[in-house]
């Protein structure tokens, strides 16, 4: 324990020595804590209209300008970035962590039939393009998840669900979900195989340890450098990859805004002449945080690599 904590103190103390990672660290805090907090941060509704202030550039009282129909963009992009933390975190923690890593330490440990099946399943789904098999379930799972949200509503007199936007929440988190363990449990798997030829596992199994004390006290602790570089790394990808499908219409939809939506709305030639803040405020706001995410999987992949200390 002590080791351990002596190891975290000296990566903590490299990566506070890192300009770029600390940096990177506050513009992600304050993006988030912005988004998380919008319904106190924002100055107005996501979804009032000022039709006296419509196309309207950026000013005191619109620090983001408004759009077509009178909205403050402002307001929307912080919206925008909450759902896109809500959705990201979901995939992230279901997907990447508790299925990836669940898997990997299985697949990785037990070996035999339980390995090939799991990693079987792995490259079967991986020999397509993610991005497809992600838009080819969107699609597919959208209509029957809006139809069991309104089919709720109705059977349960629970107003307000379809305009909550939980149907589109529960759609791309499954999307990202169903693709999103395959790269955790391929590093994982790794780890664990190079990591169980140790004395010190051979020990633990020579004692009477039980499996689960074996693979979560004594393996995942050991592997979590990796994973903590990779599951970094990944998230500026979900991100794009969330809003890649807002963009195609099969992400968050009206009324609820979505960055992915508004670049979209931004990106026509006309706007970019005549309202280029519609795209510059949701544009800016989408680049940092995948620049922040890389940079900083960057930073922890010097800080984390034993090559580097």
């Amino acid at each position: 324990m002590n080791n351990s904590n002596g190891h975290f103190k000296t990566a903590l103390n490299r990566l506070i020595r890192k300009k770029i990672a600390v940096i990177c660290i506050i513009v992600l805090i304050v993006i988030y804590m912005c988004g998380l907090f919008a319904s106190v941060i924002s100055p107005y509704e996501y979804t009032a209209q000022d039709y006296t202030n419509i196309k309207k550039p950026p000013s005191i009282d619109h620090i983001m300008g408004t759009d077509r129909a009178g909205r403050d963009v402002f307001t929307r992009v912080l919206w925008g970035v909450q759902n896109t933390i809500i959705i990201t975190f979901v995939a992230l923690i279901t997907g990447g962590i508790i299925i990836g890593v669940g898997l990997g330490l299985l697949a990785g440990y037990k070996g035999g039939k339980t390995d090939s099946i799991i990693m079987r399943i792995g490259e079967i789904s991986s020999s397509f393009p993610d991005i497809l098999l992600v838009i080819i379930l969107a699609a597919t799972l959208r209509p029957r998840v809006l139809d069991f949200v309104r089919f709720l509503e109705d059977s349960y007199n629970i107003s307000g669900l379809v305009k909550s936007g939980i149907a589109d929440y529960l759609v791309v988190s499954l999307a990202l979900v169903s693709f999103g363990w395959i790269g955790t449990a391929r590093l994982m798997r790794a780890q664990v195989l190079s990591i169980k030829e140790n004395q010190y596992i051979e020990s633990a199994k020579s004692i009477g340890a039980s499996t689960n004390r074996i693979l979560f006290v004594h393996l995942l602790p050991n592997a979590i450098s990796p994973l903590v570089v990779s599951i970094t790394m990944g998230m500026g990808a979900l991100i794009g990859t969330e809003i890649i499908l807002s963009w195609l219409g099969l992400g968050i939809q009206p009324p609820r805004p979505s960055l992915g939506r508004m670049l979209l709305d931004g990106g026509s030639i006309s706007i970019i002449r005549n309202e280029p803040w519609l795209l510059i405020g949701p544009g800016i706001v989408v680049f940092l945080m995948v620049l922040c995410w890389n940079l900083l999987g960057d930073a922890l992949n010097d800080v984390l690599n034993p090559k580097t200390r």
